[in-house]
């Protein structure tokens, strides 16, 4: 077994073994795919062998980089959008206290990001927030020239020229790039900004255990030696194990499932702190098989919190759908629901229980409840929430994507769809070179 374990026994009798038979030629394709290189997209199979791959010297670099910011900032700005910043964002959310804003002390540096949206309210209201703190910037991108991150770049760097000079820019500034062209490595390079290297075999939303994540997760505090440990010890045992790995049946399940007619998959989780995960992992699944009219909607939801907004669709709602749950097995805290001699609340028959085990029987509740409702579910299972186990789960979910996207017969590592809204902004604004788009676009817009 892995370190992630996939649990189908809460399997409501949808998808038969019969069904996933049916897809394990499929599999074997996509393993062999995933070994030599040989289906769509393999020139970004860099993820691949990835944990085992970064050397201790590149390793150190970026702890004394993160050291370096660690003790030149309060606050650090990662700019970055898609597979650029929400892996990032995932493992700062997961291995952080959920109320460290309120720590009157910090032993690190805070995270915000920019460059994932263009609404001039937050970054106005990100420019305000910082003023009274210690400011650097990460900035992560391939090219340089996406519109989000670029944008909030331009607008970051003016605001730091004004209160930085150029020798304290560069040692506060740094990017994560292409290692020989494109705007971004231009602009480092005049400016002196150090660069760490995007790989070109990687694509942005597999890129969380390069150095795309690796650099701003180590200024968060986080132990990236751990993380790379378990994605290693996770990939080890997945490959040992072959065709009847834990990833693998994810991918066959999922798809048995969309066969049966479930087309939304919901995945979910009982702690907060992985939310940004839930957000990271619906970029990686619906980028990579959302195309060629095919692939499974993701979507997500924290419960027991979106039990109260989102739960009566699922247990009532249109049988469309199927969750999986990932699940935490252990817990280090012990915090138990204290005894009242009063009882008005009527607790008083779980006083003493831990919290922990009141949210498995949420867990438990809430999965019987829909699978007697129609809902299949899948349980992917972690123990702790260390780096180990994060760094093990975002292998998993990497190879499981890739794997599930093959079966549908699509390139896991491409988005075509995203570049049309980008066309259509692109003319609207009148950027040189889109002049017959803008044309045409304003008839459809005045018709």
């Amino acid at each position: 077994m892995g370190i992630i374990n996939v649990n189908i026994d809460k399997i409501y009798g949808r998808a038969s073994q019969a069904e996933v038979d049916a897809l394990k030629g499929e599999i074997e394709a996509a393993n062999r795919m995933l070994y030599d290189g040989s289906g769509k997209g393999g020139d970004f199979l860099g993820w691949v062998s990835l944990p085992g791959r970064i050397g201790s010297e590149e390793l150190e670099a970026v702890e004394a980089c993160a050291r370096s910011l660690a003790s030149l900032a309060d606050v650090i700005v990662v700019i970055g959008i898609g597979g650029s910043y929400l892996g990032t964002k995932a493992v700062y959310e997961a291995m952080n206290d959920s109320f460290q804003l309120l720590r009157k002390k910090q032993d690190r540096p805070l995270l915000l990001f920019a460059g994932q949206n263009l609404s001039e309210d937050y970054l106005s209201e990100l420019l305000a927030a910082v003023k009274p703190y210690r400011i650097a910037a990460i900035v992560i991108s391939k090219s340089g020239t996406t519109t989000e991150s670029a944008i909030a770049f331009r607008v970051m760097l003016s605001y730091m020229q004004s209160r930085y000079s150029k020798d304290e820019l560069r040692r506060r500034i740094f990017a994560t790039t292409d290692a020989h062209t494109g705007a971004l490595k231009q602009l480092a390079d005049e400016n002196g900004f150090e660069t760490y290297v995007v790989p070109e075999d990687i694509g942005g939303r597999f890129s969380v255990l390069s150095a795309v994540g690796l650099l701003p997760i180590a200024v968060c505090g986080a132990d990236i030696d751990k993380i790379l440990a378990g994605a290693a010890a996770e990939r080890e045992a997945l490959f040992a194990a072959g065709l009847s790995n834990d990833a693998y049946k994810y991918a066959l399940y999922r798809n048995a499932f969309l066969a049966d007619g479930k087309e939304v998959e919901i995945l979910c989780s009982y702690e907060p702190a992985l939310r940004s995960l839930t957000e990271w992992w619906k970029q990686l699944f619906g980028e990579s098989e959302g195309k060629d009219g095919k692939g499974i909607f993701p979507a997500s939801a924290i419960f027991s919190t979106d039990l109260h907004s989102m739960g009566q669709y699922i247990q009532d709602g249109r049988r469309m759908l199927f969750e999986t749950v990932v699940r935490q097995t252990e817990c280090g805290c012990a915090l138990k629901v204290p005894y009242d001699e009063a009882d008005v609340d009527k607790l008083n028959y779980i006083a003493g229980e831990s919290l922990f085990d009141v949210n498995e029987k949420a867990f438990l509740g809430t999965l019987y409840a829909h699978r007697d409702g129609g809902v299949p579910s899948l349980v992917v299972e972690y123990e702790r929430r260390d780096e180990f186990s994060f760094g093990a789960l975002v292998y998993f979910f990497c190879l499981a994507c890739a794997a599930s996207a093959y079966i549908l017969g699509v390139n896991p590592f491409n988005q075509p769809g995203v570049e049309a809204y980008k066309k259509n902004m692109f003319a609207l604004l009148g950027k040189p070179g889109y002049e017959k788009e803008r044309e045409a676009l304003l008839a459809k817009i005045n018709s």
